[in-house]
């Protein structure tokens, strides 16, 4: 009989996982880890089980157009797949956005929120996507405190009733420009019945949401950025019609193709502003720091998806005699991802604690400030990880890895999107150095490098602790004599922001490390700490010619 292979499965998401069981045990108080603790099983059972063996069978269907009616009457209307469909239900009844405007749990409502999310969105084909959205627009409307548009949204963005719930989109990059969104050609005009909004939206993701942030210059105000605003739409008018928006296509991407990312034209679109008829970039960063926190929730799910597929792979997969699991070799490529995996995990969740603290109002000024540096950060450094960690782990499989029926190269395909969407690492590397020219935000972030090194006592994390330690002291050094030399700053800033990143990880993994130590849980997080600190921390070279770079490019 000819040998057939077993594919990988997966178990219970949360039952499966020692990091995230571990994690809680350590941030969350006892009583309230009790009370969440059968949802969290129950997600992790609809991620795990239920919805991976749905998105496997639902792997071919993608959202459609359908531009005119039969007769000709223009209806862009967008069919999502079956999977789509299920997981907006899913997403309002479990309150994954809700969560955290409820705060039941105070200032642990954010890790509660995004511990549900972790366990489950990798099942549920990148519909964490406007749900981040939907999470940024209402925290913007909290925030810019316009009442009027706040009472009327926030209760169906934060629903949990399927039949109610809204979704957001977020409307900036035009033709003319991706992240330069100062350059936007979107012209709002004051006319009958309001403001309305004229031009072209060339890349808008969750095209099928009931509302949207999008930015627009009023008539007749100056260029750039500060003459842009924020304005507020609902894609619907009350007759059910669209709001002066035509759909010209659905993008045909790489990756995150059951996300239905449109080119949308406004003609006369019916919008509200939501501060002011100017500072539209500043205003709209509400929304980023949300969305760019869930980019990096996205890729910590992402990699750790890609690490259980390849653990369960290696248990079933024999080769030259032995499982997979058995052989040295193989190990030691699954403790490298898995190490990556566990470093992205703690900076993300580290993320979502200051969120949440800063949102409850008891988040000190000190935390405020590491919160600034640690969001952009977080994106661009998790973004990289989970492209090179998606990546090695379709190599695990071998040929299968890369046929198209097996699922998996949709791993790697989807992490894609994670360090473009919400600005690329170049971007988000100038945007690290501009959270730290505030006073006082890179002496924040050493102290909360140094504090979480300062908790290890066994000495088997002494190596990483010095690796962190002098990745830090050599990133102060670089920063103190290129602080006044823009051109050197902004060359070496990508490199820079990501040993901060990774630094920043290691701190934390070193610091979970001898928690569990102490709590007896055993030595897999001190052997992640350690694997991660020999993967390289410090990727500043001082070295690079600059002249070398503009030959080269």
């Amino acid at each position: 009989m000819d040998f057939i292979q077993a594919p990988p499965q997966l178990g219970n998401q949360y039952d499966d996982d020692p990091l995230l069981q571990e994690y809680l045990s350590r941030v969350l108080p006892k009583d309230m880890l009790g009370s969440i603790e059968r949802e969290l099983h129950e997600l992790g059972e609809l991620g795990g089980i239920t919805f991976f063996k749905r998105q496997l069978e639902d792997r071919l269907n993608e959202p459609t157009l359908t531009q005119f009616a039969p007769f000709g009457e223009r209806i862009d209307q967008i069919e999502l797949s079956p999977l789509w469909r299920e997981a907006q239900r899913v997403a309002a009844e479990r309150g994954l956005v809700a969560l955290a405007y409820e705060r039941r749990n105070g200032e642990h409502s954010r890790v509660h929120q995004f511990a549900l999310n972790y366990l489950v969105q990798a099942s549920l084909d990148v519909y964490s996507c406007p749900l981040a959205m939907t999470d940024g627009a209402a925290r913007t409307l909290v925030e810019l405190g316009n009442h009027e548009l706040a009472d009327r949204a926030l209760p169906r963005l934060t629903s949990r009733d399927p039949s109610r719930m809204w979704t957001s989109g977020q409307w900036m990059t035009e033709r003319i420009g991706g992240s330069d969104v100062g350059r936007s050609e979107a012209i709002a005009r004051l006319g009958a019945g309001g403001w309305r909004l004229h031009g072209t939206k060339w890349f808008c993701s969750a095209a099928t949401s009931e509302m949207a942030l999008t930015l627009a210059r009023p008539e007749g105000n100056k260029d750039g950025g500060r003459g842009l605003a924020l304005f507020y739409v609902e894609t619907r008018d009350p007759k059910g019609g669209m709001n002066g928006i035509q759909i010209h296509r659905l993008k045909d991407k790489m990756g995150t193709r059951k996300l239905p990312t449109a080119e949308l034209r406004l003609d006369g679109t019916l919008a509200k502003p939501v501060a002011g008829l100017q500072d539209g970039v500043k205003n709209i960063t509400f929304m980023l720091n949300i969305t760019r926190t869930w980019n990096a929730f996205g890729a910590a799910w992402g990699m750790r998806r890609a690490v259980a597929l390849v653990r369960d792979w290696a248990r079933r997969r024999e080769a030259f005699g032995a499982r997979l699991a058995d052989k040295p070799l193989f190990a030691d490529t699954v403790a490298g991802i898995a190490a990556e995996t566990e470093g992205a995990f703690h900076l993300a969740f580290r993320a979502a604690e200051l969120l949440g603290r800063h949102e409850a109002g008891v988040a000190t000024e000190q935390e405020n400030r590491v919160a600034r540096i640690l969001t952009p950060l977080a994106k661009l450094t998790t973004g990289k990880q989970a492209v090179a960690v998606a990546s090695e782990a379709l190599e695990c499989f071998g040929g299968a890895g890369v046929v198209e029926d097996t699922g998996l190269p949709l791993l790697l395909r989807d992490t894609h999107v994670l360090p473009i969407w919400e600005g690329t690492t170049d971007v988000l590397s100038l945007d690290a150095l501009r959270a730290l020219a505030a006073d006082g935000t890179f002496q924040a972030f050493v102290y909360e490098v140094q504090s979480r090194l300062a908790m290890a006592r066994d000495a088997a994390l002494g190596s990483c602790v010095g690796s962190a330690r002098s990745a830090l002291d050599h990133a102060s050094q670089w920063l103190s004599i290129h602080v006044a030399q823009r051109g050197l700053l902004e060359q070496g800033a990508r490199r820079f922001a990501m040993t901060l990143g990774r630094t920043a990880e290691l701190a934390y993994l070193v610091a979970h490390a001898q928690w569990c130590l102490d709590h007896g849980h055993g030595k897999r997080a001190l052997a992640a700490a350690r694997r991660f600190s020999q993967s390289g921390v410090d990727l500043i070279n001082a070295a690079v010619d600059g002249e070398d770079s503009r030959l080269l490019a």
